[in-house]
């Protein structure tokens, strides 16, 4: 739900084939979850190439033929699933 909200802010999707697992604390931390090693697989199953997961759990990714990411905060949880923005190339017509 906060990559959904973060990537409604940016107007840049998230990677389709993404999914990011984990909880959100009070303070912007991404905690684990159980059974992560079964999620993963069922992700992978279903077609998902890349995953989002709590860094704490990122020995529990195993041998799932998907490609994870750990993170930390939601801050590094954002970078890692949005695309970085670009800048706009400036034009004359933006100066008066």
């Amino acid at each position: 739900m906060a990559l959904a909200l973060a990537s409604s802010f940016r107007n840049a999707p998230i990677d389709p084939w993404t999914v990011a697992i984990g909880e959100v604390g009070l303070g912007g931390e991404v905690r684990g979850v159980p059974q992560l090693g079964r999620r993963l697989s069922e992700a992978a199953r279903l077609g998902f190439q890349r995953a989002v997961i709590p860094a704490s759990q990122r020995d529990d990714a195993g041998s799932v033929s998907i490609e994870a990411t750990g993170v930390r905060t939601l801050a590094e949880a954002v970078r890692a699933a949005l695309p970085r923005p670009t800048p706009r190339p400036s034009t004359d017509a933006d100066f008066p």
